[in-house]
């Protein structure tokens, strides 16, 4: 197995030295390390076209100077590349403009203890053994019949990371995690129509991956059931986002909840906070300690505590993703986001997918968008998308090349349905979403 590029204490120590020589120059400081390794292999047609080994290391510092901000990096550890990476930030601070808004977190937010979320799972997955793996998933890909005309790549990864954050305020921690992967994109054709499906499986621990042969079978059983696809004429109907793609729409939600774009002015949910903006069946909790979850962290990327919350209860906007700076903006709390949300939980009703189908009767199955047709001031929302025509509660037939619009706001509101087909990839653990009606427009 490989060995780590850098420990804990000699992360913490390249961070200390960095923060003494902010406060030589008189100046608070901020300092993030990072280091990792990993290794990443794609197959196609039975031989390899990517065997990567990485390795990367670097830090970043942010000093203040009163209210005067300077960041720099440096992927060189030693004691000179440091003290110089120092002197260069604090040289922009020197020229950079006062921001009534600059400085570090809240001392009051700090996570000065944190629990261990088991996140660190090294797969000792050698390079020969790694090509056999993604071989495996292209051969079970093969085997789904006569229609597979190939297999565009099966791929392995994984990765370990270090992450380490130090201030001047006294705070000093850090942590490892792993991610590790299997992925297959396979090409059918029929009738000289070709259509591409994914499959892939993610996880902390190896163990926890799918098989390869299963990533195969099931890139090569979407693939399939795309073959034949129709247009629909332009239309108002129902549509259930299956559960990878209703990820998006939550991602969207977190988007407008930012506060960045909340401070800014940019977010059609700018002053929500309070106020029901889903049906009152429909909540979302916030588990940033979640064991081996890809979303869970112990502290945020400016050492602030993460802590459970509910996102949204009943339907309700309970608050905001505020780091230190948007914060102050808007002259409210930190909330622990630098960097973003960690394990977004999705409430459902109890119905499964096949109960869902049941419940739209007929309308669109959605099961992949292109482009980026969506509006955070307005919440106007306008997507290529394909999937499946669904009737009397069965899939009828794929359709393609249609486009699905309507407004986020009242597509939160309207929801008609979550269902329990979380899916757990990512740190978003959302359900397959019913809508009400959206306009699709097609041929």
């Amino acid at each position: 197995m490989e060995q780590p590029l850098i420990s804990h204490d000699q992360a913490l120590l390249v961070a200390d030295h960095a923060i003494n020589e902010a406060r030589r120059a008189g100046a608070a400081a901020a300092v993030a390390v990072s280091a990792g390794s990993g290794l990443s292999i794609a197959v196609r047609n039975g031989e390899v076209e990517v065997l990567e080994q990485q390795r990367d290391k670097s830090l970043g510092i942010t000093v203040y100077l009163g209210q005067r901000k300077g960041s720099a990096t440096t992927t060189d550890f030693s004691a000179a590349a440091v003290a110089d990476t120092v002197a260069a930030a604090v040289q922009i601070a020197r020229a950079a403009e006062a921001d009534p808004y600059a400085g570090l977190i809240d001392p009051a937010m700090l996570a000065l203890e944190y629990p261990d979320l088991d996140l660190d799972h090294p797969w000792a997955l050698s390079a020969e053994e790694g090509i056999a793996l993604a071989l495996e998933a292209e051969a079970a890909a093969r085997e789904g019949g006569a229609e597979i005309q190939q297999v565009d790549e099966a791929a392995v990864s994984r990765y370990q990371g270090l992450r380490a954050y130090a201030d001047s305020q006294g705070f000093r921690g850090a942590y490892r995690a792993t991610r590790h992967g299997l992925s297959c994109t396979v090409v059918g054709a029929r009738n000289g129509a070709m259509q591409r499906g994914y499959w892939f499986t993610s996880a902390r621990r190896a163990a926890d991956l799918e098989s390869p042969a299963s990533i195969g079978r099931r890139a090569a059983a979407r693939t399939l059931a795309k073959l034949g696809a129709r247009r629909l004429s332009t239309r108002k109907a129902p549509v259930l986002f299956e559960n990878r793609i209703a990820t998006g729409l939550i991602g969207h939600l977190l988007s407008a909840v930012s506060g960045g774009n909340l401070y800014r002015e940019a977010s059609f949910l700018r002053g929500a906070a309070g106020t029901p903006i889903f049906p009152s069946f429909f909540s979302i909790d916030e588990q940033p300690h979640l064991p081996r979850g890809l979303g869970s962290a112990p502290f945020d990327s400016e050492g602030a505590r993460t802590l459970a919350r509910p996102l949204v209860a009943a339907g309700v906007l309970n608050g905001y993703l505020l780091d230190g700076y948007s914060a102050r903006r808007l002259g409210l709390p930190p909330t622990g986001h630098a960097g973003g949300a960690h394990n977004l939980v999705v409430s459902d009703q109890g119905a499964d997918f096949a109960a869902l189908l049941r419940q739209m009767d007929t309308g669109l199955l959605v099961t992949d968008l292109m482009g980026f047709g969506v509006n955070l001031l307005t919440g106007d929302y306008s997507r290529g998308a394909s999937g499946f025509w669904v009737e009397r509660g069965e899939l009828a037939y794929p359709v393609e090349e249609i486009t699905i619009a309507g407004n986020l706001r009242e597509m939160f509101a309207g929801l008609v349905a979550s269902g329990s087909d979380l899916e757990r990839r990512g740190s978003v653990h959302c359900g397959s979403l019913l809508l009400p009606e959206m306009t699709i427009a097609g041929a």
